[in-house]
């Protein structure tokens, strides 16, 4: 039961990512009669709610990655990875591309940036981690097998 909810808490997420990220994100600006700030308002709302809705998950995965069995090492390292990377997009690139919303909305112009481009590349880098965790969430770690080697 703990393996299928380890595989299935990081399935929800990929789903949400690939849907959210990389569908309704750029269609929303080629939908007809969508304004820019209309788009950029909608797109901060979604993203906050998937950046919440991806700390749910990542903290659900990590109570299980400890429920016994527990999970391997390499597990872990995939696991503190996805950590990693997820708040450098939430504390770090979100605020920035916030603070270019605000700008746009007021009436401003930013000028170019890559913020988009690292959001992006940051999203693929933490999907890439959670399909890498799949196949990690039903190892065992060496603390839970049996001492023959056969699994507990």
């Amino acid at each position: 039961m703990i393996g299928m909810l380890r595989a299935a808490v990081p399935g929800v997420w990929i789903g949400l990512i690939v849907a959210l990220s990389f569908i309704e994100t750029p269609l929303k600006f080629l939908a007809p009669d969508v304004t820019l700030p209309i788009a950029l308002g909608i797109g901060r709302l979604v993203l906050t709610a998937a950046n919440i809705a991806g700390a749910v998950l990542l903290v659900t995965m990590t109570v299980l990655s400890f429920v016994r069995p527990r999970v391997g090492r390499p597990a872990l390292i995939v696991l503190v990875s996805i950590w990693v990377v997820f708040v450098v997009e939430v504390a770090l690139v979100r605020p920035a591309l916030n603070a270019r919303t605000d700008l746009i909305l007021a009436g401003g112009d930013p000028g170019s940036s890559l913020l988009h481009v690292v959001y992006i590349v940051l999203d693929v880098i933490v999907l890439g981690l959670l399909v890498a965790y799949l196949p990690l969430a039903r190892e065992r770690g060496p603390q839970e097998k049996s001492v023959s080697g056969a699994d507990v």
